[in-house]
């Protein structure tokens, strides 16, 4: 049976890039790449009815979102929409996406938290707290679900020059590059090729979290 890849955020070039790789790998597979328009990750049901018309092997949660500011200003509405689309979307994915895992027996959730998760710079306490929350969430469902030979794990893709930060300023990108040790960025398809590896090679490997960029954490 060809292996069924949910890959969510399908509107962002991450999730596009890791689609493609996936391709190429394995021409059979079954990728699904749910745009927002499909899949909205702040609404419940929509996602509850792709997942059971779309069950998967691999889940890979890609959405994700910001809104940089202080808590101070942060409003209710903005803090719930930046929680809803990078934890409770995420984990509601999870959830849905395990009732054919724990059936087979099988299968392997990997979330796309960020380095803001354990360093947020000032400004982003929303979407650090939520990010933080996915970490959490991997090594308890890690142990939940591990008896079942469902692995759970996490990636820190590190800074990458893509749609997310495209209206960051020349001066704040100059300044987190001075922060890697290797002075360069992480790339979409080194993310995609992390978790290629994870995936495929590292089959013992659940409840793990991986930095993929260079700065020392």
């Amino acid at each position: 049976m060809p292996e069924r890849i949910l890959i969510t955020g399908g509107d962002g070039s991450t999730a596009r890039v890791i689609a493609s790789l996936f391709r190429q790998i394995d021409s059979s597979a079954e990728i699904y790449l749910p745009s927002r328009r499909e899949m909205d990750m702040t609404n419940a049901s929509q996602i509850v009815k792709y997942i059971r018309q779309h069950p998967c092997d691999l889940l890979i949660c890609a959405a994700g979102c910001t809104d940089d500011q202080l808590l101070g200003k942060t409003t209710e509405e903005t803090w719930d929409h930046i929680i809803q689309v990078n934890l409770r979307g995420a984990a509601l994915c999870a959830k849905e996406a395990s009732k054919s895992m724990l059936k087979k027996r099988c299968g392997h959730v990997i979330f796309i938290s960020s380095y803001s998760a354990l360093h947020p710079p000032a400004g982003q306490v929303a979407y650090a707290s939520a990010k933080a929350g996915l970490i959490g969430l991997t090594k308890a469902l890690a142990k939940e679900w591990g008896r079942a030979n469902i692995r759970v794990n996490t990636i820190l893709p590190g800074f990458m020059e893509n749609q997310m930060t495209k209206n960051i300023n020349k001066k704040r990108k100059e300044s987190v590059l001075s922060e890697h040790a290797l002075q360069r960025f992480t790339t979409g398809d080194q993310v995609a090729q992390m978790i290629l590896l994870l995936h495929r090679s590292l089959i013992h490997t659940s409840g793990q979290l991986f930095n993929l960029d260079s700065r020392i954490i």
